[in-house]
């Protein structure tokens, strides 16, 4: 979990200001979801695994074939396309996938001030969340100058082809936000497997 840790608590004072979190806590975040995990009930960590339709080993499976697929990518920058499709794997795998499989449950079954809770609640609401669904309905293209990305996200979303408000989102914000669902689920997803 020292690793984890250590990606994640960069972003300490974005972990203090939008998360809730202490200065303390900001800089072990993996460790503490991971004992707050290990440490749940039997019966919680049974209602955890099959709200998930696909075994949660299958998910660790998937979380390690991503990591691998950064680390390719990211050893290839020069070539704009395998950087493209970096983007979209990132964002789908950290937004998409991991919400409805991972971040969802956690919110609903560990205590409300739990460090899980508030990071899953932080990856679920507000401006992440408006994130993960423009990404999820292709309402998104590059800043100019690649400095992140614009989005686009209906106004009411039970009119997904009514009125949208634009927002942007910074290369910050998204590397913030990745690095706290990889850790969250990796954190996680390691203790519900063993």
């Amino acid at each position: 979990m020292l690793h984890l840790d250590k990606q994640i608590a960069r972003f300490a004072s974005d972990l203090i200001s939008q998360v809730g979190l202490t200065a303390d806590e900001s800089i072990k975040v993996a460790t503490l979801i991971a004992s707050e995990v290990r440490f749940l009930p039997p019966d919680i960590k049974t209602e955890i695994s099959i709200a998930s339709c696909v075994p949660l080993k299958n998910r660790l499976e998937e979380l390690h074939a991503f990591q691998v697929w950064n680390d390719f990518s990211t050893d290839h920058k020069e070539n704009p396309a395998v950087v493209r499709a970096q983007v979209i794997v990132q964002n789908c795998v950290c937004f998409t996938y991991l919400k409805d499989a991972c971040f969802e449950v956690l919110s609903q079954r560990l205590p409300s001030e739990s460090v899980t809770t508030r990071c899953a609640k932080f990856l679920c609401r507000d401006k992440v969340r408006d994130f993960r669904n423009a990404f999820s309905h292709s309402n998104w293209c590059y800043m100019p100058d690649y400095s992140g990305l614009e989005c686009w996200v209906a106004e009411d979303s039970r009119k997904p082809n009514g009125a949208h408000r634009k927002f942007v989102v910074s290369q910050g914000e998204i590397d913030f936000w990745q690095a706290l669902s990889r850790g969250t689920a990796y954190a996680t997803y390691l203790q519900l497997c063993n």
